[in-house]
């Protein structure tokens, strides 16, 4: 039992560090616009799939407070405004919806391992670590800073008559590239890593 806890917080660290490495170097986030294309779901999606849905919430938090600290100190740009307006739905924004995103893949791959053999489990899993953190995000975005001036502006800029247009014509391209980079790499890492570490 305690060597399974030290195995667990050892993976995890590594997975946590390889996160914010990814940050630091520039390969977590590459600004598009206002938004940021985000590949920091790869690394969430192994650790969920690979360790479970704590380990998924776990990483999706460390995701989450990095957004939120990137919109505290106004690096990026919509954060920043939308600090300016609610911290505290700022907050939800970026950490809780990262944490339930990081679970429910953890709890996604599970039932695919009860319902198939297939290592499609593995890429289907991953792909929805970037689509629910772009739905969770968006949606929450709409829910709360929508009818606000900034959101307004966006809107008024890229022709967007209400919340589904908005989501959209925002984050269109760039969701499509984060959902075939995370499907594709984070399914064949986890499927590697999940063989080592199970063997």
């Amino acid at each position: 039992m305690k060597n399974s806890k030290i195995k667990f917080m050892t993976q995890m660290a590594l997975l946590i560090a390889i996160e914010v490495v990814m940050k630091l170097i520039g390969l977590g986030s590459v600004p598009v616009g206002p938004l940021y294309m985000s590949f920091l779901t790869v690394p969430i999606a192994v650790g969920a799939i690979v360790l479970g849905p704590l380990a998924g919430a776990i990483l999706g938090g460390v995701f989450g407070i990095v957004s939120f600290y990137d919109a505290a100190m106004g690096a990026s740009a919509m954060g920043a405004a939308l600090m300016a307006i609610s911290p505290f739905h700022t907050f939800v924004n970026c950490v809780v919806t990262r944490v339930l995103m990081g679970l429910l893949v953890g709890v996604v791959y599970n039932l695919l391992k009860k319902a198939m053999k297939s290592n499609v489990r593995y890429f289907i899993a991953a792909l929805f670590a970037p689509a629910l953190n772009t739905i969770f995000f968006m949606g929450y975005l709409c829910l709360a800073f929508f009818n606000t001036e900034y959101v307004q502006g966006l809107c008024q800029a890229i022709g967007a008559t209400n919340p589904i247009m908005f989501i959209c014509l925002l984050v269109g391209f760039q969701a499509v590239v984060e959902a075939v980079v995370c499907c594709l790499i984070g399914g064949i890492v986890s499927k590697t890593v999940d063989v080592i570490v199970n063997r």
